[in-house]
């Protein structure tokens, strides 16, 4: 901010004899100010004359001022004075123009359209508090807080590079050519684009800038070195009247192609729209550009406006751009603020600033620049008016931004351009107007952008790449893992090509597949006398050291986020391979199909369903009758010579033979998997290791070895919280299978961790001689590595995708990787015992059927039982059997009695029920009444 006021006094200073005191039509001093509204207030308007802005907003000022003077109910008596002042494309002379405007006691000024002007005289509107309203100043860094006066009455570049980054996103491009002129406007303007452009993840892969009076021959080498560069997207943002020379060179350079991209800012449409006939070889220099232009809604004053334009004095063009209407709004704006400014009881007074005084009191010419007195009063009038205009609604937000910024998307094509849709911050791309958009809920979702069709240069409607390989005849440079151990996987290749290996055919073959060449060099990474670390690899390729990294990169976490990965192209995961030994049989090894809890419960349901038999049988089985001795023996031979499907007694109760039925099937099952799984164990080679797999591992204190080289050397110091100390880096095979043989106490390791394809090739070159112990405990995939946002990357997986589907990755796979499997298993009795968990099922249903055969058998026993005794079974029983007498009295019963009931024979019971029922019912009359007068003892 000093630097710009330092700038204003030098000029100032060299201005001041040219200076010349301009009558004031207001209070001037410190005098007292009429109640009266003031007849005539001075107004400037500051831009550029002559140029494709200013033809259009001058007439359209003039329009205002004239509308305003002939309207009496706006400002109610009260002239607007209009002073114009030309900046004349100058940075310089529109500074000088400006400081002679705020020396005629403006209350306002409207412009200026020059943002390097703004930026300057927005420092002296704030000393004088003369509100500075720019309809064509779009240079984002004009913040509010900086420059309090100045108000932007056109849509800020703010939202427009947001604009243009959305564009990018939608159509899926990561990287972009900035071409800007580099003054204010354009270095801000970009400067955003490429705040924006981060946020989608996307960047501006080069900043072409060029000075506003670049010669054609400066902007045809600039655009040389541009097409030079990989990123065929190109973001053009300069001003209206020097765009059109860009076109005309990159035309010449053959840039206006196929493949290629142009996104213009809203400068392009100022120029066409301003236009009535446009050029044909004009036209054909932008044909497939794509182009943003400020949204303002078709209203009927726009219309009117429209209509009366080839009317306007001072016109200079048949057609006006979008800076007329903002230029004719700005006009309103102030005088609607001013109408409200002089009913709060507003006046024009102006005040001379001592500070543009020397110590000595000697005026430097610069008496004529005073201070307004009101003019905080009146930029609050402005800042809160609201009304509609012809661009639509006239609302600040509290930065002091036009409310619902919104841009038409363009497309150049033929002798005009068509519409492909809007753009606005409140719900991104669509194809349905802002005014529409504004009545529904916001929703910026990727799913919810939508635009019409492109025609692209080259006249084709499919979607340009965004990208080719330079054009600098620099092919890419790959880096390849020199590797020690596995060469089969990649490693020098003493022939042309620098490499060779599983990793760079699949390499090749995704490369062929592509639509375009790909030029390339391998460049052997390490020294060759050990792997080399691939961490520090991939960290290369992210600080583009390598333009890619071809080899087994696995694809882990850290290592994502600083690279893009193509899809995996082979699978892989940590294991644990041990040495082994071979288990020798067993005399015990028919124990060995069951676990213990299994041989347990089986045996507990033998005896279990044995005695649910007896129960059943008993009182109509006499085979399963006799002395308690002679019946506990039944129970036990019955049970276990089921197993063998030999029990010789015979079920005669239909509920005995429910619960066999089911028992027989469970023991045939039972039976065919013991037969099963004891012949696995005694003929299968069994082996064993003192390593049982990764928890066990990490549980114990034993050596562990890791490949030299592999991530997972810090994976189990990280995530595993394995000690440093018990790791042993393995640099060659010897390594492997000399520390694999000396074991822990020769000096060796107890288990090597690595990846699984190493293992399957280390297990193949030793002959088996070491097995994996336990399951695969990590999951991950090898990949191709490139830079952030690399658009290689997306391609080659869509490549390599292709190679999986037809069948050659897996050919490419059993060239270099395919050998001879090891079948062994370790830890073969745990893995071949059969548990509860294959066979509770089982269990369960024999378990309820015997449950509920009992429950009918107890009920039916109990039915029984009450009849017995409420008949007055004692009698009965005396006179059937002398030799066993019972003494109870009718409506008693104990356990005995009831244990000696069940003891019966069914065939017994039913018996004496069906006599006692004869006899009462011959009886009834007696046995009611004995019944009654009889007590129980």
């Amino acid at each position: 901010m000093e630097g710009h006021m330092h700038m204003m006094r030098t000029i100032v200073f060299m201005i001041s004899c040219l200076w010349v005191p301009m009558e004031v039509i207001g209070i001037t001093g410190n005098a007292t100010a009429p109640s009266a509204r003031p007849r005539v207030v001075n107004i400037g308007a500051l831009f550029t004359l002559n140029s494709a802005i200013g033809r259009s907003a001058k007439p359209a000022i003039l329009a205002a001022v004239d509308d305003i003077n002939s309207d009496s109910s706006i400002l109610k008596g009260t002239k607007l004075n209009l002073t114009l002042q030309d900046t004349n494309c100058s940075g310089f002379l529109g500074t000088v123009e400006a400081m002679q405007l705020m020396g005629k006691d403006v209350i306002a000024a409207i412009g200026p359209q020059s943002s390097g002007i703004a930026h300057v005289i927005s420092h002296v509107v704030n000393e004088l508090h003369v509100p500075l309203l720019s309809f064509g100043a779009t240079d984002p860094t004009l913040s509010a807080l900086q420059y309090p006066y100045f108000l932007r009455t056109t849509t800020s570049d703010y939202f427009q590079m947001y604009a243009v980054a959305d564009l990018v996103e939608y159509f899926g491009w990561r990287e972009i050519v900035a071409i800007f002129v580099d003054d204010d406007y354009g270095r801000n303007g970009i400067s955003i684009l490429g705040d924006a452009l981060a946020k989608k993840r996307a960047k501006i892969s080069y900043k072409a800038a060029f000075t506003p009076g670049a010669t054609n021959n400066d902007i045809d080498s600039l655009l040389v070195g541009v097409n030079l560069k990989e990123s065929r997207v190109f973001v053009i943002h300069v001003n209206p009247d020097s765009g059109l020379t860009i076109f005309s060179i990159a035309k010449r350079l053959g840039m206006m192609g196929n493949g290629y991209v142009w996104i213009a800012t809203d400068w392009l449409p100022s120029v066409l729209d301003s236009s009535d006939t446009i050029n044909p070889d004009t036209m054909d220099l932008i044909q497939g550009v794509i182009a943003l232009r400020h949204h303002t809604s078709d209203s009927k004053l726009k219309k009117s406006f429209t209509a009366r334009w080839r009317n306007l004095k001072d016109k200079e063009t048949p057609k006006f751009n979008s800076y007329a209407l903002y230029s004719y709004d700005s006009v309103w704006l102030l005088a609607r603020a001013l109408d409200a400014f002089f009913d709060d009881g507003g006046t024009v007074t102006f005040s001379d600033d001592p500070r543009l005084q020397n110590s000595n009191g000697t005026l430097l010419g610069l008496n004529a620049l005073r201070i307004f007195d009101q003019g905080p009063k009146l930029l609050q009038k402005l800042i809160t008016t609201n009304f509609t205009g012809l661009t639509g609604k006239i609302q600040f937000d509290s930065e002091k931004n036009l409310i619902l910024p919104a841009y038409d998307v363009l497309n150049i094509g033929g002798t005009s351009s068509r519409l492909l849709g809007y753009w606005t911050n409140y719900s991104g791309l669509s194809t349905v107007p802002p005014e529409i958009l504004y009545t529904k809920p916001s929703n910026t979702s990727t799913s919810n952008q939508h635009l019409y069709d492109v025609i692209w240069p080259g006249e084709t409607v499919t979607k340009p790449r965004g990208w080719v390989f330079p054009n600098n005849g620099k092919p890419l440079q790959i880096a390849v893992p020199y590797r020690v151990t596995f060469a089969e996987v990649v490693t020098k290749d003493k022939g042309p090509g620098g490499a060779k290996g599983y990793c760079i055919d699949v390499f090749e073959a995704a490369i062929r597949l592509l639509p375009y060449a790909v030029p390339h060099d391998y460049i052997l990474y390490g020294d060759g006398r050990r792997n080399p670390s691939f961490s520090n690899l991939v960290y290369d390729v992210a600080q583009n050291k390598y333009d890619a990294a071809v080899g087994d990169i696995t694809i882990t976490t850290n290592r994502t986020r600083i690279v893009d990965f193509t899809q995996p192209f082979m699978e892989s995961g940590l294991v644990v391979v041990a040495p082994v030994r071979e288990i020798k049989s067993s005399p015990w090894a028919f124990l060995k199909p069951f676990t213990w809890q299994m041989w347990g419960l089986t045996g507990v349901f033998f005896l279990f369903v044995g005695a649910v038999v007896w129960i059943l049988e008993h009182r109509m089985n006499h085979e399963f009758r006799g002395s308690p001795r002679q019946q506990l023996i039944t129970i036990f031979w019955f049970s276990f010579s089921t197993m063998f499907f030999s029990h010789r007694e015979n079920t005669v109760s239909t509920l005995g033979r429910l619960v066999l039925i089911l028992w027989l099937f469970v023991v045939l099952i039972i039976n065919s998997s013991y037969t099963a799984s004891l012949t696995s164990i005694l003929t299968v080679q069994q082996l064993s290791s003192r390593v049982q797999g990764i928890d066990g591992l990490i549980s114990s204190t034993d050596p562990i070895g890791i490949q030299d080289g592999s991530f997972a050397y810090n994976y189990l110091i990280d995530e595993l919280n394995v000690a440093e100390s018990r790791l042993r880096i393995m640099k060659t095979l010897n390594d492997y299978i000399t520390a694999l043989q000396k074991g822990p106490s020769g000096g060796g390791v107890a288990a090597i961790v690595d990846e699984l394809p190493y293992i399957d090739l280390f297990l193949s070159i030793t002959k088996c001689t070491f097995r994996t112990v336990g399951p695969e405990f990590t999951k991950s995939g090898w990949g191709f590595a490139f830079p952030r946002d690399s658009p290689l990357a997306v391609d080659l997986s869509t490549a390599i995708l292709q190679l999986s589907e037809n069948g050659d990755l897996q050919r490419i796979h059993d060239k270099w990787l395919s050998h001879d499997g090891c079948s062994g298993q370790t830890n073969p009795m745990e893995e071949n015992q059969l548990s509860l968990k294959s066979f509770w099922g089982l269990f369960l249903i024999c378990g309820i059927a015997c449950f509920l055969a009992l429950v009918f058998f107890f009920y039916r026993v109990c039915w029984q039982y009450s009849r017995y005794s409420a008949e007055g079974e004692q009698h009965d029983i005396e006179e059937h059997e002398t030799a066993r007498p019972i003494r109870r009295s009718i409506g008693s019963t104990s356990f005995k009695d009831l244990i000696e009931f069940v003891d019966r024979k069914e065939a017994e019971i039913k018996e004496i029920l069906k006599r006692k029922s004869m006899e009462s019912k011959r009886h009834h009359p007696r046995h009611v009444s004995e019944g009654q007068s009889s007590s129980p003892t």
